[in-house]
């Protein structure tokens, strides 16, 4: 199995917006990243638009269109407004994450016990408009909260892997958390829940990632995707990424 890759344009975005000019382009350097060969491109939209607006919902989901087998990944908390979105935007895959709108970034998964119900409902909307919904999840090794992923009707979890992330400088610790990202994965997939995986993943340690984990399914890359693209430009950075993933060049 492969890895697939899909590109994170949030950062772009906010790159965007601090001037009120229509660069960096998200829709340019989301065609250059489809043409090396990603397989989709991921967007966050927060109810500020700090970084992806809403309007660049539909120009991208029309960029996605023309490159064949791509997928547009839309993450957020499942409010009306965010549903709504989702539906009309078409997206193919909606994870679904826990996040406060103050939030800088995505930094912990769902408690699935606590908000079980409220996932129920919002999971079976999605799906009722044949979106694959994938929800985020702490790699703490909890098997159980698995069992209660699978009951809200998911189709696959996402790995929150920051703190696999932030062990860059600490390759031990790094060791140890990605043995417990791999024992919360195994038990997804003993239940029948596919495994995604994102957040501060870099070539660096994506393939440690993908030995232990071999049946991931996808990474979503933003924020070093883009780091790296300032030095290496997008079309190679995204080749970088995907012969991390273990993608045939």
């Amino acid at each position: 199995m492969t890895t697939a890759l899909s590109v994170n344009v949030n950062a772009i975005a906010f790159l965007r917006n601090r001037r009120k000019l229509p660069w960096p382009s998200v829709e340019g350097l989301g065609r250059i990243a489809l043409d090396a060969g990603a397989q989709g491109l991921t967007v966050h939209p927060r109810p500020d638009e700090r970084h992806i607006r809403f309007a660049d919902l539909p120009v991208l989901r029309n960029l996605i269109d023309e490159f064949r087998g791509a997928e547009f990944n839309i993450e957020g908390y499942p409010t009306r407004q965010f549903l709504d979105l989702c539906r009309d935007s078409r997206a193919d895959q909606v994870t679904l994450v826990p996040d406060d709108p103050l939030q800088a970034t995505s930094d912990h998964g769902w408690d699935f016990r606590k908000h079980k119900a409220f996932l129920i409902e919002a999971v079976s909307e999605l799906k009722t408009s044949g979106i694959r919904v994938s929800v985020f999840a702490d790699g703490d090794g909890d098997e159980g909260s698995m069992d209660v992923a699978k009951e809200v009707g998911a189709d696959r979890i996402e790995l929150y892997t920051g703190p696999y992330g932030g062990c860059f400088d600490d390759q031990e610790r790094a060791l140890v958390v990605l043995e417990q990202l791999g024992r919360t994965a195994d038990a997804a997939r003993a239940r029948g829940l596919d495994v995604n995986a994102g957040h501060d993943l870099t070539v660096a340690n994506l393939p440690k990632l993908i030995e232990r984990i071999p049946y991931l399914a996808e990474v979503s890359i933003g924020h070093d995707l883009t780091a790296d693209a300032l030095t290496h430009g997008m079309a190679e950075t995204v080749r970088r990424f995907r012969q991390s993933c273990g993608q045939m060049i």
